[in-house]
């Protein structure tokens, strides 16, 4: 069964999804050093509300920039992968580009490299990373995919509406289902630009909710499923995944 959650960006955020009851949160992970400031507090959340924990990585910075990223980006995530492991979570999300569209076969084949890089210390340390699509489509991800066996996808379904004519779900769903290993759901109308990612709660928009949640109860889906909704939004938002998703597990992973 699909398992609901709520995305948790600051420490008050994880507040306030644990008490409104759901079983885990998605939290930021963002720097190393911070993140081990905050170990003794987020552990302390995890027992008091009963939750488990996913992470979300932090932006790569210049998408371009390979020696940048190979210097800086990919210990920084190791670092948080470290840290993930002693937070007892076991499934991150990572952004990191690779739209053919408009980077270069070189500037993929070079990206490749340092995701699975960042792909084999995850997997060593029993953390499945999973990279989520932001303006790509199912083609780009496959190349990444198909090169590193251990690396799953989170699906970002509001993602899935900018720059793009029809929701990109669909093809994601149906060339690369078996790589899904998570899930983002918000609404928005569309656009082409960061300040159309609206997040908005699930029926706010024109994503077709129940068209590609009826994909994914087709193919069986039953992991995680995280809303990328403010916490005021996030019940009229499950209620919608329950109607659209049926067989939701209240409970834990």
């Amino acid at each position: 069964m699909a398992i609901i959650g709520g995305r948790a960006h600051t420490i008050e955020q994880i507040h306030e999804v644990g008490k409104l009851g759901y079983p885990f949160a998605e939290i930021s992970l963002y720097d190393p050093v911070e993140t081990r400031g905050q170990m003794a507090e987020l552990l302390n959340l995890k027992e008091r509300y009963g939750l488990f924990y996913l992470a979300h990585y932090p932006n790569e910075g210049n998408p371009a920039n390979v020696d940048a990223l190979g210097k800086k980006f990919v210990p920084k995530v190791k670092a948080l992968v470290d840290l993930t492991c002693e937070l007892g979570i076991s499934k991150a999300t990572l952004h990191f580009w690779i739209d053919k569209r408009w980077a270069t076969p070189e500037l993929i084949s070079a990206k490749i490299d340092l995701l699975s890089d960042m792909v084999g210390h995850a997997t060593e340390k029993n953390v499945m990373l999973c990279l989520e699509n932001l303006s790509e489509h199912y083609d780009s991800f496959a190349l990444a995919l198909d090169a590193i066996p251990d690396l799953r996808m989170t699906l970002d379904i509001g993602h899935a509406q900018l720059l793009s004519k029809e929701n990109t779900s669909f093809d994601f769903i149906e060339h690369l289902y078996h790589k899904i290993g998570h899930i983002h759901v918000h609404d928005n109308f569309g656009g082409t630009s960061v300040k159309d990612d609206l997040h908005l709660p699930l029926g706010d928009g024109v994503v077709d909710f129940p068209k590609i949640f009826s994909m994914l109860r087709a193919r069986g889906y039953g992991s995680t499923v995280t809303m990328e909704v403010k916490p005021p939004d996030m019940l009229g938002t499950k209620e919608k995944i329950e109607r659209y998703l049926p067989g939701v597990s209240p409970g834990a992973a």
